[in-house]
């Protein structure tokens, strides 16, 4: 019988891809969560019958970059709100918009 082999490379892919999403106010957390979610679930399968799958170290790998780029995101999420409710969404948009001012200045007296 031929093994069935568990394919980690789609929970990779999410899960650098909610790494990259960070930046966006941790929003990277649904992205990073649906990578947890698909590797937690291959991973109760092959445990059930170990013998018919294969991959399973490179598979248990995968989880684990999922999780931390999972926890990265929710602490990132979590600070973005606390700084929302403690700066206000107005303040943090014009602190935004004279960053952008600042960048384009100097942008052109180079």
């Amino acid at each position: 019988m031929e093994k069935q082999r568990l394919n980690p490379t789609i929970v990779y892919i999410l899960a650098i891809l909610g790494f990259l999403c960070c930046c966006f106010g941790g929003l990277g957390f649904i992205l990073a969560g649906i990578a947890f979610y698909i590797a937690h679930s291959k991973m109760k399968q092959a445990e059930q019958n170990p013998e018919e799958y294969d991959n399973i170290p490179a598979m248990k790998t995968a989880k684990t970059i999922a999780l931390i780029v999972l926890i990265i995101n929710l602490a990132y999420f979590a600070m973005t709100l606390y700084r929302i409710y403690t700066v206000g969404w107005d303040e943090i948009m014009e602190q935004s918009r004279q960053m952008q001012e600042e960048w384009m200045k100097s942008m052109g007296n180079q």
